[in-house]
């Protein structure tokens, strides 16, 4: 005689289910990929990766790259037609630093960082090197930051700020502040600029 749980906890587990995996390969023009099922290993076939935003005319693609940790969900409950739905961060590929606040993204905030290293292929491999070159956005209830490398720019309730190396400029309700550097047009430097007098000439700005 057997016992109905048994049966059942059986039928369970050869039912479809949330599945997690490890992206193999990735087909960018057609926004699909191949993922190894864990922890079995099993390669699918191409299968659609999660689309980032679809609304409209407005759309923001963000493929997956090799080594991703992915999210399998099968639709309508059937294992051999699985579809990516999500990405999740875990001990290797964890969430990035903002450059703003030296921080990872606060609830209320979205940061997007590139250059943050592809995951590695295997799980005995090491990540890609990172790039302090590359572009990020941080968004939070303060204002809304970007920047790529050693440029940023910041807005914020009341001012702007542009800097590039040692260099800044303040926009404010009081006016416009550049410190560390020069103010040029094509023909003219305001701290190299002169004044005619005549056949004599002033010496460059004071204060």
């Amino acid at each position: 005689m057997s016992d109905a749980r048994f049966d059942a906890a059986a039928l369970q587990g050869r039912t479809a289910h949330t599945m997690f995996g490890i992206v193999s390969a990735v087909d960018p023009v057609n926004h699909a990929v191949k993922v190894r099922i864990q922890p079995e290993n099993v390669e699918t076939g191409w299968i659609p990766d999660a689309g980032g935003v679809h609304a409209g005319d407005l759309r923001i693609a963000c493929p997956s790259s090799p080594g991703t940790h992915v999210v399998l969900q099968p639709v309508e409950g059937d294992g051999e037609h699985l579809v990516v739905t999500g990405c999740v961060f875990d001990t290797v590929v964890m969430a990035p630093v903002s450059p703003l606040t030296g921080a990872v993204a606060q609830p209320g905030e979205l940061l997007v960082k590139g250059g943050c290293g592809r995951p590695p292929l295997s799980s005995s491999g090491a990540s890609g090197a990172t790039s302090s070159e590359a572009g990020w956005l941080h968004v939070g209830s303060g204002g809304v930051a970007a920047g790529a490398g050693n440029s940023r720019i910041v807005l914020k309730d009341g001012g702007i700020s542009f800097s590039v190396g040692g260099t800044s400029m303040t926009l404010t309700s009081a006016g416009l502040t550049v410190s560390g550097g020069d103010v040029r047009t094509d023909q003219h430097s305001l701290n190299g600029h002169v004044h005619l007098l005549g056949s004599q000439k002033t010496e460059g700005p004071l204060g």
